[in-house]
């Protein structure tokens, strides 16, 4: 037998059988709940299993009438149905609201091997390997009653589109090799022309993490994307991570970018925030992914604050100055200057939405909720037991900085035998304050509203 079956024989003997319905494999969660949730999470020693966790939540869409549950005092309602894959949103200044329906471009060199292959099945399990839409798509309701009157095709054609931004007359999208430039006139309903690149962003064949998120400066003057990295712990080499795992600030004069802050696994959702105390700068603020197979309990997804030139981390560490003992050869010139995230969500909940709530009446309803804080997709674990995420929730500011724990704003997105009937990813407030929720799974935006 040649060496390249002899090696894996292991892993495929233990989780073929398993494989073979499905299932997943692995060990579970030995914190109490929200142990490792707040500023200060617990943080346990890193599981060691000849297994990674699977735990995948096969999808079952919404049937006809069903709707997630929606926190004592709200109420939520379909906004927009039939949609593909719908991942991310953005609110136009005229209260149009344009929704990314999109998905992971061709990545010939993502996943080889045994294990990626592994892998390759369970995200199909989850309806996560279906072709992009590559397109965003107009919603328009004039009337402001919550039900959207018109449809449109904003922008065809794309490249797995992600993160959009307006800003001095145009309108910016991030797909996921390149930022583009349309003119754009408030009002409009599709775009013309197939756009400038203002700058590229990286991809390649690899493109482990394909979303780009994009936000604009409160000034206008300058945009920020987020670019995810090219691996779980940089076991494709550090090459092939350069200019990931990072915050990228790009002029948008000239398209000259800079990287902003590294070591994000994989930053998403951004917004800005007023800073701690009267005389301090609104700070940009993202959520993000960290990485797996270290066990359930590890590692938080966080959020956190985005400060110009910081490291946080990957691949060398987590959570400040926890070494990552899988990455070699090793940094400590970076580690000793990691900063730990302001926040943390919970292992593996896969936070990808950030919205500031801003005015949005929607916290006055949750009980204990401070207000100024932030709403966040978390679009649900498929490396943990047991399952976690799958919700959005509500994190209250005090004085710039999080407080208390993450309430509950939407919920039942998975059924009681575990299958997924929606996920939800990017969030965002509406002209009228309610929070929209795109869910890829059930091909829906929800709108949440005060009764």
């Amino acid at each position: 037998m040649s060496r390249l079956f002899r090696r894996p024989l292991p892993f495929a003997s233990l989780c073929l059988p398993l494989m073979a319905a499905l299932g997943g494999c692995g060990e579970s969660s030995r914190l109490p709940s929200n142990a490792d949730v707040g500023p200060q999470p617990t943080l346990l020693a890193p599981t060691k299993s000849a297994l990674p966790t699977v735990h995948v939540a096969e999808p079952r869409p919404w049937r006809a009438g069903e709707a997630p549950t929606a926190a004592p005092g709200l109420h939520v309602q379909a906004y927009a149905t039939g949609l593909d894959h719908p991942r991310w949103l953005h609110v136009l200044p005229n209260g149009d609201v344009l929704v990314a329906e999109t998905n992971a471009p061709p990545r010939p060199d993502d996943g080889h091997g045994l294990k990626g292959w592994v892998q390759g099945l369970f995200m199909k399990k989850a309806g996560a390997t279906a072709p992009s839409a590559n397109r965003i798509t107009l919603l328009r309701d004039a009337d402001g009653d919550g039900r959207v009157e018109r449809r449109a095709v904003f922008a065809q054609g794309l490249n797995s589109p992600f993160g959009m931004a307006v800003a001095g007359g145009h309108f910016y999208v991030a797909n996921t090799d390149a930022v583009l430039e349309f003119p754009y006139t408030p009002g409009q309903t599709q775009l013309e022309g197939s756009g400038r690149r203002l700058t590229e962003l990286p991809a390649g064949p690899i493109n482990h993490h394909w979303t780009k998120n994009l936000i604009a400066s409160p000034d206008g003057r300058k945009l920020y994307a987020t670019v995810g990295s090219n691996s779980n712990a940089a076991e494709n080499g550090i090459e092939a991570e350069e200019g990931r795992a990072a915050v990228w600030e790009i002029d948008r004069a000239s398209g000259a970018r800079r990287l902003f802050a590294t070591g994000l696994r994989n930053a998403n959702g951004m917004a800005w925030l007023p800073g701690p105390g009267a005389r301090t700068a609104t700070m940009l603020w993202t959520v993000a992914n960290e990485r797996d197979e270290l066990g359930s309990d590890l590692v938080p997804d966080y959020l956190t604050a985005v400060h110009d030139g910081a490291f946080y981390g990957w691949p060398y560490s987590w959570w400040g100055g926890h070494v990552d003992e899988r990455v070699t050869p090793q940094r400590p010139d970076l580690v000793a200057r990691a900063l730990a995230p302001d926040y943390a969500l919970g292992a593996h909940v896969a936070a990808l939405g950030l919205a500031a709530a801003g005015a949005s009446p929607v916290p006055g309803a949750l009980p204990g909720a401070a207000p100024g804080g932030v709403f966040i997709g978390l679009h649900g674990s498929w490396n943990r037991r047991p399952a976690a995420g799958y919700k959005v929730v509500y994190v209250g500011f005090d004085n710039g900085h999080p407080k208390g724990l993450p309430i509950d704003v939407l919920t039942g997105f998975l059924d009681g035998q575990g299958r997924a009937r929606g996920r939800p990813v990017g969030v965002a407030v509406d002209r009228q304050g309610a929070l929209l929720v795109a869910d890829d799974v059930g091909n829906t935006i929800w709108r949440v509203t005060t009764h």
